[in-house]
């Protein structure tokens, strides 16, 4: 009988240690995702230029290490989800306008007035 006490003690003791907490526990911060629906955020395309998105602004730059800006403008949303932007281009030095759409969330399919096309790629 001494046995079995001694191991129902054992066990006793065994689930109130798992219930103890070894001190504060840090909760993991919740980072939520870029919306599906918006274009904010930083974008790559195939020659390594990174755009930024942030509230109706975007500028292009070089990601060489130079970080010399390629381009700049404006961009609004119209209500069928198209991208539109008007952009600046340093280096031709003309303005034109660009038309996009998100493809998913992490790629965006532009066509220029000329229709060149293009795609960007979230970076996360």
């Amino acid at each position: 009988m001494k046995i079995r006490t001694g191991l129902v003690l054992v066990g006793a003791a065994a689930t109130l240690a798992a219930c103890v907490s070894s001190g504060p526990q840090q909760r993991p911060i919740a980072v939520a995702p870029p919306a599906t629906n918006s274009v904010e955020g930083e974008w790559t395309d195939a020659n390594g230029l990174t755009s930024a998105f942030t509230n109706g602004q975007f500028v292009t730059r070089t990601s060489d290490g130079t970080n010399t800006q390629m381009a700049s403008g404006t961009y609004t949303t119209t209500p069928d989800g198209i991208i539109q932007i008007n952009l600046y281009s340093n280096v031709k030095r003309t303005t034109s306008l660009v038309n996009c759409a998100l493809s998913g969330t992490s790629q965006l399919n532009c066509t220029t007035a000329t229709n060149s096309q293009f795609t960007l790629t979230r970076r996360l």
